[in-house]
């Protein structure tokens, strides 16, 4: 990663904004949603888009009149022509409003990656280049501007791929990540009201927010929903968005009733100390679809992330099958870098490595 590129304010003696008048809804959403005090230092995660540079001008606003102190994040790409003349335009924005904007120039491994691929490494070397900028100010909240149609949009396509009742969740208005916590208030509030209030700062100031074309380009999954999808839903079902972000906070609250039925059945299984292994016999006692709840909820306890539908499948069908005592061999199971076996009539899950294992594996591999 390069040097960090920081931004430091003087002191200018007129207002900023112009004759720029925030959005009422916009700004009522960041007091229901945040509760930080004078002793907090926040970050707005800033691209230079009309939706994040919204956010921070409305940020900037509230956190004026709470007397938080505020930052504001950029990620340099390298992916666009014009990405350097984005980061000076960011660094005006912050120059507008008086406030310290930091970027970082992030590397994406793009080589040979489809624009699936790119989307994802794009995400992650953002993520991470944020948890850098977090650690060099010294501040653990960031805010995100993602809003009602990037949660729909979130929804549709997770709808698309087969996802369930976890993925349908989509965004959190709350997450942690790499010791960071991300802060959503924006998810319920409609993209067009961004956009009016985008219009009225230009008016106002003469500062335009920036377009990146990848937005709508439909090589890119979420480009292809909005150049593609969402014409034809908006033309057909008016207000879809509303529904879809609607759907994804009931998605959310039955996650959490099932999550506490998982953890009620993981009590139950007699796990170790270190929650690694449980028994094999009691897991048998509960219901199939608890079965197969309780299986998810340890892997993600674990830190090993979730099956596909059939991965998960056939270790169900292994667990099923195998010798009441545990002792069979053959169940080997691979996940990721774990590896999930029976031994004395407990599951365990365990690093892949040593080399009996690995001879395990390979047999239980060419069986499949």
């Amino acid at each position: 990663m390069a040097a960090i590129r920081k931004y430091v304010p003087d002191p200018l003696p007129c207002s900023p904004l112009g004759g720029f008048s925030p959005s009422p809804a916009l700004l009522k959403a960041l007091d229901h949603h945040l509760s930080f005090t004078s002793s907090d230092s926040i970050a707005v995660a800033l691209s230079g888009g009309a939706d994040s540079a919204m956010l921070a001008v409305h940020a900037h606003l509230w956190a004026s009149r709470r007397k938080v102190t505020l930052h504001f994040f950029h990620i340099h790409h390298g992916l666009q022509a014009f990405a350097d003349q984005w980061q000076a335009h960011v660094h005006d924005l912050a120059a507008r409003l008086q406030r310290p904007c930091h970027s970082l120039r992030v590397q994406v491994q793009s080589r040979r990656l489809s624009a699936k691929g790119m989307e994802s490494a794009g995400r992650d070397a953002r993520y991470q280049g944020l948890a850098e900028l977090a650690h060099f100010v010294g501040l653990q909240h960031v805010l995100l501007a993602h809003h009602q149609d990037d949660q729909a949009e979130t929804v549709l396509m997770r709808l698309l791929r087969g996802t369930g009742t976890t993925g349908l969740g989509a965004m959190a208005p709350h997450m942690q990540r790499d010791d960071l916590s991300y802060w959503r208030p924006w998810l319920e509030q409609p993209r067009a009201l961004i956009l009016q209030a985008s219009e009225h700062f230009t008016a106002a100031t003469g500062w335009h927010a920036v377009q990146d074309p990848t937005n709508t380009n439909p090589d890119y999954t979420r480009g292809a929903v909005r150049d593609l999808l969402t014409p034809v839903l908006d033309a057909r079902w008016p207000g879809w968005q509303s529904r879809l972000q609607r759907q994804a906070h009931l998605s959310r609250e039955t996650q959490e009733v099932l999550d506490s039925v998982a953890r009620q059945d993981w009590l139950g299984l007699e796990p170790d100390e270190t929650c690694r292994s449980f028994s094999l016999s009691a897991w048998r006692g509960l219901e199939p679809a608890r079965q197969s709840m309780v299986i998810r909820y340890w892997l993600q306890e674990q830190g090993a992330g979730l099956p596909t539908h059939a991965r998960l499948a056939e270790l169900l069908r292994q667990l099923r099958g195998v010798h009441a005592q545990g002792h069979d061999r053959n169940l080997m199971w691979k996940h990721g870098p774990n590896l999930i076996r029976c031994v004395r009539g407990r599951v365990q899950i365990e690093s892949a490595g040593s080399g009996g294992q690995q001879a395990g594996l390979k047999a239980d591999q060419a069986s499949k």
